[in-house]
């Protein structure tokens, strides 16, 4: 068999791109390109400095020994993990792995073992940070042909939550479900904002509304506390948004999780996420990626998404409310590959992550920049809340 042509990284650029991403772009000796979306919201400049110091190791590489970058870039430093250079490695993975697509003539979900569905169930967002106009907001999905929706359960929430702000956690859920009626889901995320003690008074609560399931109901912190969690829920409980490799989505899954949600641009990117899935899988748990970002990462998400066969549902942030000027289709040369179908994706056929990235848009976007942080809360009384 002859040996194969050894392509090589030659240059990785990254640029900030409203409303809040970080893209990175990697080219071969041989003008292969591929892209990725490296970023923690709130700390995307610092990412950027991750993924140059990252980039010291990966040029002159070749692009395809994907595994063996990722091994290098993970455990090659004394100091490892963490959301920044996760995150780092993660837009680099996806990189690597749509130029490896391109390379072969594939969608990277055949290189991942070949699809196990044809179509990907998507949910919307509906209600913002401090949800309100649930109702219309829930009608307008609708309207769009989404069979999902997800809203945050309520603003900021006290330790002990009163009787009001439970009242108010469950008529807001009420009316949603009343305008989507019994066909369609809701997905309820609690963002970390609640104690344990609240999680476990509210979600009986909820339980009669039926949500497909609720997100984040403590903070990662509090993860000791969810098999209590899930013991008090007759709520399937999702999380892992905030978790960053596959040892830390252990624990979850001994407590019972129900759904995990590891995010494509966080947790060490597809093959790191695979991993996870796989391991979700031994204890009947189902995948739901999690993805309020850009294009790029919902389009690793869906290669991710066609060849796993314990995956749930995925998330989009098509108009999401943290979109500000920017959205995802701003920055595609076709948006073909995103058309809503009865609240699904097509499979994607076309080589690597099946996107066509628009680079003048994405340069132009760049001279602009973002210096998007999240919103710092607080209580009535002065003191920290979570956001």
């Amino acid at each position: 068999m002859a040996e194969r042509h050894l392509v090589k990284i030659d240059r990785i650029e990254t640029f900030l791109i409203p409303p809040r991403w970080l893209f990175c772009r990697v080219e071969t000796d041989e003008g292969l390109i591929g892209w990725g979306e490296p970023v923690v919201e709130g700390r995307a400049e610092v990412v950027r400095s991750a993924v140059d110091v990252l980039a010291e190791y990966l040029i002159g590489e070749d692009p395809l020994r994907i595994e063996q970058h990722w091994q290098v870039l993970t455990k090659g430093g004394f100091y490892r993990g963490g959301p920044v250079l996760s995150s780092a490695v993660a837009g680099l993975d996806q990189a690597l792995w749509d130029i490896a697509g391109q390379a072969y003539g594939a969608p990277v979900h055949a290189l991942l073992g070949g699809p196990v569905r044809d179509r990907v169930r998507i949910y919307s967002w509906i209600g913002g940070d401090e949800p309100g106009e649930v109702a219309d907001a829930a009608a307008a999905q609708v309207a769009a042909g989404m069979t999902a929706i997800k809203m945050n359960a309520s603003g900021r929430l006290t330790a002990i939550p009163t009787s009001a702000e439970v009242a108010d956690v469950v008529r807001r859920v009420a009316t949603a479900r009343e305008v989507l009626g019994e066909d369609r889901d809701i997905a309820v995320d609690f963002h970390g904002r609640a104690s344990a003690a609240a999680a476990r008074r509210i979600l009986p609560e909820l339980a009669p509304l039926r949500p497909l399931f609720v997100e984040e109901p403590v903070v990662p912190e509090q993860s000791h506390r969810l098999p209590d969690i899930v013991t008090a829920s007759p709520v399937p409980i999702a999380t892992g948004e905030r978790l960053f490799g596959r040892h830390e989505f252990l624990a979850p899954l001994q407590a019972g999780v129900a759904v995990v949600q590891p995010d494509l641009s966080h947790a060490g990117g597809i093959s790191e996420v695979r991993r996870i899935a796989t391991m979700a899988e031994t204890f009947g748990a189902v995948l739901a990626p999690h993805c309020p970002l850009g294009p790029i990462s919902l389009a690793a998400s869906l290669q991710v998404a066609f060849a796993t066969p314990n995956f749930l549902i995925q998330e989009q942030s098509i108009g999401i409310h943290y979109h500000e000027g920017s959205d995802l289709l701003d920055y595609l040369v076709d948006p073909e590959p995103f058309r809503f179908v009865d609240g699904h994706l097509r499979r994607p056929e076309a080589p690597g992550l099946g996107i066509s990235i628009d680079e003048a848009a994405v340069r132009a976007a760049a001279r602009a920049g973002h210096t998007w942080r999240n919103p710092v809360w607080r209580h009535d009384d002065g003191s920290f809340a979570e956001w």
